[in-house]
């Protein structure tokens, strides 16, 4: 006969000021154990509430500003990052979505999977979701 063993998870909300609230009933990010889930970034400028950037490339470069200042809040870096899924409006974007996002990831990358979505809240062209570990 096999014993399950329950532990305890040890959960705490992530919320950084210097990313966008969440735009519905999430957390901006949750650490389990160890392991932190980042919600997926929109390219919100926090500062104004709302998507500033028109462009692939400026889109890009403020989900990853709203990521690392969750990374940061929550005492992780880029480094600690295992996992990133890429949320296209237009797979045509990939090319230029991956020049901003390997300024970010230049050794030991963490796993990635890049689609196209039909359509991103509020317009966006690019939403990055973030797992990291430690």
């Amino acid at each position: 006969m096999v014993k399950l063993l329950r532990t305890k998870i040890m959960k705490r909300i992530i919320n950084s000021k210097n990313a966008p609230a969440a735009i519905g009933p999430y957390s901006q990010a949750v650490e389990a154990n160890g392991t932190l889930y980042i919600s997926g970034q929109l390219p919100i400028n926090p500062s104004v509430g709302k998507i500033e950037a028109t462009d692939i490339a400026s889109q890009t470069e403020q989900s990853f500003a709203n990521i690392h200042a969750i990374l940061t809040e929550a005492g992780y870096s880029f480094s600690d990052v295992v996992k990133s899924t890429v949320f296209l409006a237009d797979i045509a974007d990939f090319a230029e979505m991956n020049e901003v996002y390997k300024k970010y990831y230049q050794t030991e990358c963490p796993a990635r999977s890049a689609f196209a979505v039909k359509a991103l809240p509020m317009g966006a062209l690019v939403e990055i979701e973030t797992i990291a570990a430690k």
